[in-house]
């Protein structure tokens, strides 16, 4: 066993550096109060010895370990007597052992040697500060860069002491383990010898007991003998052979008792011994088991070393990271003091020949009076002479003048009247042809009227006419061939269509469907028909971004004059408010499940402009009436039947859509539904498009399942197919819908090449590599209509990037409405809004929030978590910071409260772990809050640096940072805020340019109607062929 024998510290204040004796500065000149956590003076010498085994006193247990350190206070020369010396307190060796040793000596100063230190420190902090401009010490700095040193140094040993402390203290323990075993083992053996002692003992009382009933025999024998003599002779033999057998028997029986008692006697000495010997060694162990004990309770000394030890290093580590600031600062000022006195000497050589000039300038301007006083009084005598000479001659010059300039006016009266008269002419000649023109015009703009599509209809009216069409067609009045042709002239936008409707609006039915018929015509259509399914759709259903990207695709689609419709399920838990003309059809859709028909009630309606179909299965487990969107036991369920409902639609409807686009797992069922079944009954027209918004859920369920939606689950789990490729006995709708759609893109292109890694692909990257010819990113936009500064109901004041003031009037209405600190309006505000998920980096919106209070900035939080441990956590920041001046927490998700929040912060963080798109930087941008994110899937490809040159200045629009860790987010933040209070007019202009950026649907939606017309055009030419 081995251990290491240290010299113990007292840690007073601060840490002691090298000091050169001929210095002018005292140590203590570097101290600093002790709030600002600056090093203390002192001055340690330390030398290095090996590691032995140490002759361990018995330390006090009131008092720990500790480094002596010579600091300021009071109590500094007190602590130094009071605790010994590194000899005294853990026992020493031999001068001839003071190699194998660590110790380090303290030297402690006096009062009077500190009290001259601190009033010279007094003195040089004096004369740093002093306007004289003396240059500042380099002694200083070195003596400050030997401290830095001494101290790492320190930090080296007491690593490497705790260490061989901690070494130490596990080979004690192990050997303390074999000693107990052994102690063991021989309480054992002794609990043996005391038995068999126990035993011996028993057997020697019961000799003793024979031996005395012998003697009782013999005293017996004798008695007889003598009473017996006047018998018979006969008796008299027989006596005597009777007592020949007792002699004999009595010469037998002591003969066997007394070597039995001799055995039992040595016996007994050998326990004896072997009992004495036993004790010895118990005598032994115990002495032992003293020494152990010993070893214990220096264990707990080693124990308490090695706390204060770390406590130490702590305290080391954190003056040594003060340390390190404080010289960067101080050479940071001593740079700037030598420049200030540069400036200084050369202002002063400057003010001497300014002053120098002045006076010589004093002196000319003394004589120039004078000499001007002389001037004007010539001057004076000149004039009064030349007066009337001049006077003459100038009036006989005006005259000429006049008289010339009188005939030039007339010349040019002459030349202007001729000119009237000519364009005069001329406009009557020009008004009369614009006449004529204009009466052409309105000709040719009435009958071109009669042709051209009419554009001045709202959305709205053409997808109320495309429900009503549909409608007519599911309850059987109308044919499939005339619904196609009534649709295509609503694709068309006719002016006949739009005329006839409002001829017929106040007629019945059945007149308003008969003039519909007189107007069908063969006319080609403008554009696609595209078809959603999806589980969500902003504004009435949704969770996600996936109800922003249905919506805002769809409308970028419908005004590009495509044909767009979707298809939802009806959830009770939808905003119904938001719905125009809900109505449901006079016609039930029956749809398979589970081996039978279910009827399913369709609704119609439009939202945004946009036509909308709603299916609800009337289905006994009542699917979309749980109160809530996901999270049921039966989700694969729900949504493999809507899948099927929804196709079914379709088909029955008689549509025949050119694109079928699905979302997500949970419509990822329609790409191998449409292939397998429903294009052979006909439904064949389209190209089926999977866009998977996060690849993180894939849906994944008993292959078993799959039957219940009628599609073959021993053709479609198959490795190329279906099967997930983690485990052979679960289907996988994300692969399915990879393996079976015609086009796959996903919300990013970053994300695209993240989920093709085995990181980001969640199992699913060897597919998507197989795949990868048709698939793609395209980042996502928002809807501006909805996203609106300018236009935005919820604001206090709207505003536009031309006027920010609106801005600043929403950051002091959400002061007010939070009860947040307006004492100073130009702080600055971050903002964060997202669901508190791990994807969305909790632990780094939490070290923002605490960094954001460090920099002198206030902090916003909106969203609430699923999880419940992050939910109770952030509960408690929410508590902790309740009445705070700059920091808020509301833990539940508020549309309007969003909007504000947008509108009134500064900047807004996002440190997404992964982020497939994101909508919050480009609606953060709308608003003009700077986006400080993280560079991962979408917001790589939407935020990029400010501060990197190798991105056009026009696209710099936030602060990025790469790392998911807290020096990140720190170094995001701290280049932000620097940014914002040190140059407020480039950060306006940084807001005005992030605000005039392009974030709308157009872009994204030209890129899917690049797609969706080469899928088409694919098809076509297939069938051609």
């Amino acid at each position: 066993m081995s251990a290491t024998t240290m010299s113990t510290c007292l840690l007073s204040r601060g840490l002691s550096g090298p000091r050169r004796r001929d210095s002018s500065f005292p140590p203590s000149s570097f101290a600093s109060p002790a709030p600002h956590r600056r090093l203390l003076p002192a001055s340690c010498k330390m030398r290095q010895r090996g590691l032995r085994r140490p002759q361990v006193k018995k330390a006090s247990p009131d008092r720990p370990p500790s480094i002596v350190v010579n600091g300021e206070g009071e109590e500094d020369g007190a602590l130094a007597e009071s605790v010994p010396s590194a000899d005294q307190e853990i026992g020493s060796d031999s001068e001839e052992d003071d190699s194998d040793r660590v110790v380090i000596d303290v030297e402690n100063q006096n009062a009077d040697t500190k009290e001259a230190f601190n009033s010279t420190a007094t003195e040089t902090n004096l004369a740093i500060i002093s306007d004289t401009g003396q240059h500042l010490s380099t002694i200083q700095v070195e003596d400050l860069m030997g401290m830095i040193k001494n101290a790492e140094k320190n930090i080296l040993l007491l690593n490497q002491a705790r260490e061989s402390a901690l070494k130490d203290l596990t080979n004690t323990l192990s050997e303390k383990e074999a000693l107990q075993g052994e102690i063991n083992i021989l309480e054992m053996k002794l609990a043996e010898t005391d038995a068999r002692i126990r035993v011996s003992a028993r057997e020697k009382m019961h000799a003793e007991l024979l031996e005395d009933q012998l003697e009782k025999l013999r005293s017996e024998l004798i008695q007889r003998s003598g009473t017996e003599q006047s018998e018979l002779s006969i008796e008299k033999n027989e006596q005597s052979n009777y007592e020949k057998q007792n002699i004999q028997l009595s010469a037998e029986k002591p003969l066997l008792y007394e070597n039995s008692t001799h055995f039992l006697n040595e016996e007994l000495s050998s326990l004896r011994a072997e009992n004495m010997s036993l004790k010895n060694d118990i005598e032994a162990l115990k002495a032992e088991l003293i020494s152990v004990k010993d070893t214990d309770e220096r264990v707990m000394v080693l124990e308490k070393q090695r706390f204060h030890l770390e406590s130490a290093l702590k305290d080391l580590e954190s003056k040594f990271s003060v340390s390190q600031e404080d010289v960067s600062k101080l050479s940071s000022l001593k740079f700037e003091y030598k420049d200030l006195w540069e400036k200084v000497e050369n202002l002063q050589l400057l003010l001497d020949k300014a002053t120098k000039q002045a006076d010589q300038a004093i002196v000319g301007l003394q004589q120039n009076q004078e000499l001007r006083k002389k001037v004007d009084k010539l001057e004076e005598t000149l004039e009064e002479a030349n007066v009337y000479k001049v006077s003459s001659e100038k009036l006989q010059q005006y005259n000429e003048l006049m008289q010339q300039k009188i005939k030039l006016l007339e010349e040019r009266l002459q030349r202007s009247d001729e000119e009237i008269h000519s364009y005069v002419q001329l406009y009557q000649e020009s008004v009369k042809e614009f006449q004529d023109t204009l009466n052409s015009l309105k000709e040719e703009s009435r009958k071109r009227m009669l042709d051209e599509p009419v554009d001045d209809m709202p959305r709205e009216f053409w997808s109320q006419l495309l429900l009503k069409f549909d409608g007519w067609l599911l309850e059987k009045k109308l044919s499939a061939d005339d619904a196609k042709l009534l649709r295509e002239m609503v694709w068309k936008r006719d002016r006949g269509i739009c005329d006839a409707y409002m001829t017929c609006k106040d007629k019945s039915e059945r007149e308003a469907l008969a003039t519909f018929l007189r107007l069908i015509s063969a006319p080609s259509s403008p554009g696609l028909h595209v078809v959603h399914i999806a589980a969500e759709m902003a504004p009435v259903a949704k969770v996600g971004g996936l109800g922003d990207v249905v919506t805002g695709l769809s409308k970028a689609l419908q005004k590009r004059g495509h044909l767009v419709e979707i298809i939802i399920p009806k959830y009770d838990c939808m905003q119904y408010d938001r719905i125009l003309d809900l109505r449901a059809l006079d016609a039930v859709v029956e749809s398979y499940f589970d081996g039978r028909l279910y009827k399913n009630k369709v609704w119609v309606g439009t939202i945004d402009g946009l036509p909308v179909y709603f299916i609800e299965p009337l289905h006994p487990d009542k699917f979309f009436w749980r109160g809530q969107f996901y999270g049921e036991h039966d989700d694969f369920k729900r949504f493999s039947f809507f899948s099927r409902a929804a196709l079914e639609l379709l088909l029955q409807s008689g549509k025949k859509p050119d694109i079928i686009h699905c979302h997500d797992w949970q419509t990822a069922f329609v790409a191998p539904l449409y292939w397998d079944l429903y294009a052979p009954k006909g439904l064949n027209s389209a190209r089926i498009c999977f866009t998977c918004h996060n690849f993180e859920y894939q849906g994944t369920a008993p292959a078993s399942e799959l039957a219940s939606c009628g599609l073959d689950v021993q053709e479609l789990n198959r490795p190329d197919r279906m099967q997930d490729n983690s485990a052979h006995d679960r289907i996988n709708p994300v692969k399915g819908a990879v393996v079976f759609s015609n086009i796959v893109t996903t919300v990013s292109p970053t994300y695209a090449q993240e989920v093709r890694t085995a990181e980001g692909g969640k199992g699913l990257h060897s597919t998507l590599n197989l795949h990868s010819k048709k698939f793609v990113g395209i980042l996502n936009g928002i809807d501006t209509d909805e996203w609106n500064p300018a236009t935005d109901s919820f604001l206090e004041v709207q505003y536009s990037s031309n006027d920010l003031q609106g801005k600043a009037a929403n950051k002091r209405a959400i002061r007010k409405q939070l009860g947040l600190s307006s004492a100073n309006a130009l702080k600055p505000m971050v903002g964060c809004i997202t669901r508190l998920v791990p994807q969305k980096g909790v632990h780094l919106i939490r070290h923002a929030l605490y960094r954001t209070l460090e920099l002198g900035g206030q902090f916003l939080l909106l969203g609430s978590s699923p999880v419940p441990h992050i939910q109770r956590e952030f509960e408690g920041i929410a508590n902790q910071f309740q009445n705070h001046d700059d920091i808020r927490l509301i833990l539940k998700y508020d549309e309007s409260l969003s909007h504000h929040i947008f509108a009134a912060s500064d900047m807004l963080i996002i440190p997404s772990i992964f982020e497939p798109c994101g909508l919050t930087q480009m609606i953060a941008m709308r608003y003009g809050s700077i986006p400080i994110a993280r560079k991962t899937g979408g917001l790589n490809d939407s935020v990029f640096d400010v501060d990197d040159e190798t991105i056009p200045f026009q696209f710099q629009n936030g602060y990025t940072f790469s790392n998911a860790d807290e020096q990140g987010v720190n170094t995001a933040l701290e280049r932000a805020f620097s940014h914002y209070k040190n140059d407020p007019q480039s950060w306006q202009q940084l807001v005005h340019r992030v605000m005039s950026i392009e974030l709308g649907w157009a872009p994204s939606a030209s890129q899917y109607e690049e797609l969706y017309l080469k899928s088409v055009a694919r098809a076509r030419a297939a069938r051609q062929n």
